[in-house]
């Protein structure tokens, strides 16, 4: 879907942003970049639009070079959120939803029907939220506008650089959950960028961590937590070794699952153990005192290892 070929950003007074960019993000993917300030990940982000021309190295969309799209018809088909929600306040959200679709000379009544339909995707009742104006929004109540704008126009690949973090934790927590229930429904290529690994584990399906402009390891959630390639990607994730000498029935209370299934395994058990026997089963039944008390897997105890991330 989304290819980078040796690409590079270099400045005109000759640093370096992004060095040999090796990448390739795949349709549907949620891909998280994430990495310390100045690592390159959001020039990387906004090289995918245009927003950020590329020094040296072919990016490619479909298998096309971007310098080939018409620079409009690309962002069209780009949706794009910021952390600064930048709506536009003298517009009802009807209005801020609706701009690329009357851009791009939609009907008005299937541009209607696409600001209802996005509202109610997100919680938002059509006919108490469609007319009002940005400051009558909560700041998460905003940044689900920002969302689903940068959704309106139905493009394949969204954006998002660092969209959450201005907010308090309880939205933020509430708005991850929303997008991944949202992104389950409508399947898009997110790229999505933060510095926060506990949000890079609960939201990325894959996720690049960079350094100096270059990355350093590429992989699942559960990959990187559970084999970081070197001391600075232990280092960065935070990684609390301590937390695999854990018992089991820990990740039990922070992280209720479903019905029994798979191996058992004792409540009283490390972390640790799990660890190994999830090599070869997909899920363990945690036992306490001959009942089971639920479900773990491989996701959950990394879900429970990033909890403990220092951010």
């Amino acid at each position: 879907m989304i290819q980078f070929e040796q690409v590079e950003k270099k400045y005109p007074d000759g640093t370096y942003a992004v060095r040999k960019l090796d990448l390739t993000i795949e349709k549907g993917e949620f891909f998280v970049l994430i990495g310390p300030s100045g690592c390159g990940k959001t020039t990387t982000l906004k090289m995918i639009n245009r927003l950020i021309p590329i020094s040296g190295g072919t990016l490619r969309i479909d298998g096309r070079k971007i310098s080939e799209f018409n620079i409009h018809e690309l962002r069209w088909n780009i949706g794009y959120v910021l952390q600064q929600i930048a709506l536009f306040p003298h517009m009802t959200i009807a209005e801020n939803i609706a701009v690329v679709p009357e851009m791009r000379k939609w009907d008005r009544g299937k541009i209607s029907r696409r600001v209802d339909e996005l509202l109610q995707m997100v919680g938002l009742e059509p006919a108490v939220y469609r007319n009002r104006k940005p400051a009558e929004l909560s700041g998460g109540q905003q940044q689900r506008i920002g969302v689903v704008r940068a959704l309106a126009a139905d493009p394949e690949i969204v954006l998002m650089d660092e969209p959450f973090s201005a907010l308090d934790p309880i939205s933020r927590e509430k708005l991850q959950d929303d997008l991944l229930t949202l992104q389950r429904g409508i399947q898009k290529t997110i790229v999505f960028v933060t510095h926060d690994m506990k949000e890079a584990v609960k939201l990325g399906d894959r996720i690049c961590l960079m350094k100096d402009g270059r990355i350093v390891q590429t992989g699942t959630p559960e990959h990187i937590m559970s084999r970081p390639a070197n001391e600075f990607v232990e280092s960065f994730v935070g990684l609390h070794r301590g937390g695999e000498s854990r018992p089991v029935r820990d990740i039990i209370a922070a992280f209720p699952a479903g019905p029994a299934a798979g191996a058992r395994i004792e409540s009283s058990e490390t972390v640790s153990k799990a660890l190994r026997l999830l090599a070869e089963s997909d899920a363990l039944t945690v036992y306490e005192a001959g009942r089971p008390i639920g479900t773990i897997t491989h996701r959950t105890i990394v879900q429970f290892l990033g909890s403990e991330v220092q951010s």
